[in-house]
């Protein structure tokens, strides 16, 4: 009978080569995309420009009380762990805050006490209000290579609860920092308040939903402001651009943009979309009495009228007034 084998040092290397895979991984959260190798810090500027104009969106465009304008910009650079908010998930109370009426401090805390305990945000940066729909505002922010994600909002003013903005944007590719990265933005409802206008009351949904996208066709009724049903998808009512920053010894400056056919310029030089309106009337009222003389035919008339007028080549209005035939009721 010959000798045992010798597999003790084959199973100790095998149980060091599996210490080893774990000891990578545990450095990693679960689920995450591998970690940035970039240099540890960046600086990048935000610019935010709002594409809330009344040719892109007719509908109930606000005029005054107030005109359509956007809130302040606030945002965090924060590592995978943590979500300043998501689709299909619950926002927390310091958003509903923010998205409902504007008010930041209830959301600053939040961002902050993330980043106290649980180190997952790097900074907070804001950017001040566009007092119109059109417009720009910009800020500058620091990312960092275990903090590469940026998320941000801007509330939709007037609206009940709606908002735009970014969620976990990574800036690192891999090993290195994204130069310049430009995304459209559309409107979100975060699913605290059941108004479907700009202007509308606050009305609390109960229960509490999650966030959701406004689309051209959902909320699928006729009062909603962002209701398009000829339009496929909403035009961007917003854009936001950021660009790394290149230090100096003196100060920050930013690399040249490419302008080109499809770059991600910050002012934008193409028109606004029109977006078509079509007229929408009410419905019919009761048809009136039937007048006429003795012995002969009369008529009847019904009326309605104009809920929203035509725009940018929508549909025209039908016919208001409609008579029909009838038997004289009280003939003369």
């Amino acid at each position: 009978m010959g000798a045992p084998h010798p597999v003790f040092p084959r199973g100790a290397a095998l149980w060091a080569f599996l210490l080893a895979s774990l000891g990578s991984v545990a450095g990693q959260p679960l689920g995450a995309e591998p970690m940035c190798t970039a240099q540890p810090l960046a600086r990048y500027s935000i610019t935010f420009t709002g594409k809330w104009s009344q040719a892109s969106f007719p509908k109930q465009y606000p005029l005054f009380r107030p005109p359509a304008q956007w809130s302040s910009l606030l945002g965090a650079a924060h590592s995978s762990d943590y979500s300043l908010w998501r689709k299909d998930q619950y926002v927390s109370n310091g958003l509903r805050e923010f998205a409902e009426r504007g008010e930041a401090w209830a959301l600053m805390r939040e961002m902050e006490a993330a980043g106290e305990r649980l180190q997952s945000v790097h900074g907070v940066f804001s950017a001040p209000a566009v007092p119109s729909g059109t417009g720009q505002t910009s800020s500058e922010l620091e990312a960092h290579s275990r903090h590469s994600l940026v998320s941000f909002v801007v509330r939709i003013v007037p609206s009940p609860d709606w908002f735009v903005g970014v969620d976990s944007l990574d800036l690192c590719d891999g090993g290195s920092w994204r130069e310049q990265v430009a995304v459209d933005l559309h409107p979100y409802d975060a699913g605290t308040d059941s108004g479907f206008t700009f202007s509308s009351p606050n009305f609390a949904t109960v229960p509490q939903d999650t966030v959701t996208e406004i689309t051209a066709s959902s909320p699928s009724h006729p009062a909603n402001s962002f209701y398009y049903p000829r339009l496929k998808a909403l035009p961007p009512i917003a854009k936001v651009t950021l660009v790394r920053l290149r230090q100096s010894p003196r100060a920050f400056v930013p690399p040249a943009l490419d302008l080109g056919v499809g770059g991600n310029e910050i002012v934008d030089s193409l028109p606004d979309p029109e977006t078509p309106l079509d007229c929408e009337v009410s419905l019919w009222s009761s048809w009136g009495l039937c007048a006429g003389a003795c012995g002969r035919p009369g008529a009847k008339s019904r009326t309605r009228y104009v809920r929203v007028r035509p725009a940018n080549h929508g549909a025209p209005c039908p016919p208001l007034e409609e008579e029909a035939p009838c038997d004289p009721d009280n003939c003369v």
